[in-house]
């Protein structure tokens, strides 16, 4: 799913000695770039990388690294497509200054102005939210992504069910990184266009900056000449896994892109919406994309203190590299990991695409290339993230035995195992599907299937180590006075307790269970 991978980079900021910061750059080595890449990928056995670099209006960089097609041994190139995940965030703040620069919208005035039918579980949020709080992660959601992953929701019914999806901060109470207030702010430009979003970004992006191989979905991807397939780690081999289709979450992460194109977008933002002679943007738009909204501190991927503090404007990421204004954003989506970033005083930019979920090399890749270009004593960015992803490491697997340790052995489910199946529904999250499968339970989720083991009295663990759901936890079966099994409670949100599904009344329905 799409995670907050933006900041997977960001750390606090470490004071440079005068000679370090008056250092001068001398010519990048990239045979020595090359290297390190390298050895960077072979660390974490990722499969491709794509690396671009811009600097004074110039490509410097523009390389692939690795396999694409690992199976058939087709080599990663700077045109080679992947997914950019979250990246596409900035994509929809950019149709949405577009808006602002017509007249059609303003920034500080509340939604509900353009959409009389916005709700949200919050009156008080209802009633203020503007599209500015859309687009900056301040909405007081936690991500709510099983709104959408893997389901057939479309983008309307996401919107739709906004209001009964609970907060866990005040409306503008604190940053919490998710994707629906993006969904909810492609879906306004299109009320105010009549245009859907992806004819927006095609028509008002892709073709002015020359983006022509971009696209907007997987099955698109798929038709070109050169494009990647995602792969992640099972039982610590590389596999290649499915492709995720992002039709309703579009405006939050769908575009598919090379390094080679990325590099026209960023170099458009550096050049504060310019592009072929044309202001695609205002600047005052731009400056307004890149002014702090609210302080994102704390989602960090990496230890150390080059980078920071971080804070969050419109779709992107605003803090410092060694003392250089940094703006930056990441994306991930399953099989793919990528960040874009640019120092807009230096007037450098990088963008780093992988095809691998195992290991997010994009962030150290982008601060060695930045130590590089910038002539600055480098940084053991490999060594770090092995340090981190130990430590983590340690930490998943104590937080594990943990939750096994809370077992009650020699326990049992209080009824037979077919009186559990039915269908339970949630007003939000829609229905859930439990079914009888062999000597257990299935859970579905529209196409989304996983198997329920018995934990204890009525509580089943969720899913395997083999399976890939976006439900990690328990479920667990609640009766009323009368010993029918009638709810079903879920950890649809990791932030929030588990939400309580009411069991649809099915004809026919015995009085002991179903």
């Amino acid at each position: 799913m799409l995670r907050a991978w933006l900041l997977a980079a960001v750390v606090l900021l470490s004071p440079l000695s005068l000679s370090s910061q008056q250092k001068a750059a001398k010519a990048p080595d990239l045979k020595a770039l090359d290297a390190w890449v390298t050895s960077a990928m072979a660390e974490w056995k990722v499969p491709g990388v794509a690396v671009g670099v811009i600097q004074d209006g110039r490509v410097v960089v523009a390389r692939g690294y690795g396999y694409r097609n690992l199976e058939d041994k087709l080599l990663v190139t700077e045109r080679t497509i992947m997914a950019i995940g979250s990246n596409t965030k900035s994509f929809t703040a950019v149709l949405m200054a577009q808006l602002v620069d017509a007249g059609k919208l303003d920034w500080e005035k509340p939604v509900r102005e353009y959409l009389p039918d916005f709700r949200m579980w919050d009156p008080y949020a209802t009633r203020e939210m503007t599209p500015r709080d859309l687009v900056s992660h301040s909405s007081g959601l936690p991500r709510h992504d099983l709104l959408w992953y893997g389901r057939t929701t479309t983008r309307k019914d996401v919107y739709k069910r906004l209001q009964y999806l609970e907060p866990t901060t005040s409306f503008r109470g604190r940053f919490q990184y998710q994707n629906l207030m993006f969904m909810t702010a492609g879906y306004l430009t299109e009320q105010l266009t009549g245009k859907s979003w992806e004819d927006q970004v095609r028509d008002q992006i892709f073709v002015p900056l020359g983006m022509t191989r971009s696209n907007l979905t997987v099955t698109e991807s798929m038709k070109s000449d050169d494009f990647s397939y995602p792969y992640g780690l099972r039982d610590s081999a590389v596999v290649r896994i499915p492709f995720r289709q992002l039709d309703a979450a579009g405006p939050a992460g769908s575009i598919n892109s090379s390094v080679e194109e990325m590099l026209k977008y960023v170099q458009f933002r550096i050049d504060s919406g310019s592009a072929g002679g044309r202001q695609l943007v205002s600047k005052a738009a731009v400056t307004k994309m890149q002014t702090p909204v609210i302080v994102a501190n704390g989602f960090s991927g990496q230890e150390g203190l080059e980078l920071g503090p971080t804070t969050y404007a419109l779709a992107v990421a605003v803090t410092n590299y060694r003392g250089r204004k940094l703006v930056i954003h990441g994306g991930g989506i399953d099989g793919f990991l990528s960040q874009m970033s640019w120092l807009p005083n230096e007037r450098i930019g990088v963008v780093v695409l992988t095809n691998f979920s195992g290991a997010n090399v994009a962030n150290i890749i982008t601060n060695h290339v930045y130590d590089v270009f910038l002539g600055l004593d480098q940084v053991d960015w490999i060594g770090r993230q092995k340090t981190a992803m130990a430590r983590g490491a340690v930490r998943a697997d104590s937080v594990r035995k943990a939750r096994e340790a809370e077992r009650k052995p020699g326990t049992s489910p209080s009824h037979a195992i077919a009186d559990y199946a039915g269908t339970y529904e949630h007003p939000g999250y829609g229905r859930v599907t439990i079914s009888v499968a062999g000597n257990g339970l299935e859970l579905q989720i529209d196409d989304l299937k996983t198997q329920l083991k018995h934990f204890h009295y009525d509580v089943f663990e969720i899913g395997d180590a083999q399976t890939v759901v976006p439900i990690q936890g328990r479920a667990t079966f609640m009766t009323n006075t009368k010993g029918v099994v009638d709810r079903l409670a879920l950890p649809l949100e990791p932030a929030l307790p588990d939400r309580i599904l009411t069991r649809v009344a099915q004809a026919g329905a015995r009085a002991g269970g179903q």
